[in-house]
């Protein structure tokens, strides 16, 4: 997998009393870890190759017994194994839905000639280029462009529910297109999707654009923290 949550908040309080560099080797584990899908070999030689770490194996073996379980030869890690599990459902999910799909079309007798060669393309819906784990309890919303916009994994229920509701009145549909947009226009006013979107549903707005976000009054101590967390949000991005 090629994504995964990072949970700032969890992550500093289970590392703060770690150095730097000991911070980075298990960074380097955890992604190891979720990049492969499986657990973490019992070697520290392979693990310390693996992670750049040739003359840290201490380092290593003490991360590995504070944090993961050796089991079956293999070192666990509880929140991986968690994250992994989901992700693979998600995609289990989203395939079956697709061959439902393409059976469904299958049946239809009705279909013409001009229909018949979109109804041979694939129908399994695939993650978007971002690799956003999709999850089980977000319904599929079909766009003009015949795109299904899931609820992106770093926005909330509540506040992807209020946005839909929005755009639902309005009579616009979520492409992955609008989202896009949305995410951009957020960053550059310093928020995240999930505070972006938000301002959307408490403002009744279908979209967001930086200009409008900064010419109306908002706290300056809210604002801050705002764009602190799309800061913290877009650097565990980029280490993905």
């Amino acid at each position: 997998m090629h994504y995964y949550q990072h949970h700032i908040g969890d992550f500093i309080k289970d590392t703060s009393f770690l150095t730097n560099e000991e911070v980075g080797i298990y960074m380097k584990l955890l992604w190891l870890y979720y990049d492969t899908e499986k657990p973490l070999p019992n070697s520290l030689f392979e693990l310390s190759m693996k992670v750049n770490a040739r003359e840290n194996e201490d380092v290593i073996s003490g991360l590995l017994e504070m944090f993961f379980v050796l089991e079956d030869g293999k070192w666990h890690h509880k929140r991986c194994d968690k994250e992994i599990h989901h992700f693979r459902q998600q995609l289990e999910t989203a395939s079956r839905a697709g061959k439902a799909s393409a059976a469904k079309r299958l049946m239809n007798k009705g279909s013409t000639d001009a229909q018949r060669p979109f109804n041979d393309r694939s129908t399994d819906v695939q993650p978007t280029n971002n690799q956003q784990p999709i999850t089980n309890n977000q319904e599929p919303k079909k766009s003009p462009k015949g795109l299904y916009i899931f609820k992106p994994p770093q926005v909330d229920d509540d506040v992807w529910q209020a946005f839909q509701a929005i755009r639902k009145a309005k009579r616009s549909p979520i492409t992955q297109i609008a989202l896009d947009g949305i995410e951009r226009e957020a960053l550059k006013a310093g928020l995240s999707l999930n505070d972006a979107l938000k301002v959307c549903a408490e403002r009744g707005w279908q979209g967001f654009k930086a200009d409008w976000y900064s010419e109306a009054p908002v706290n300056k101590q809210i604002a801050l923290e705002e764009r602190n967390r799309a800061v913290a949000m877009e650097w565990a991005r980029s280490k993905a």
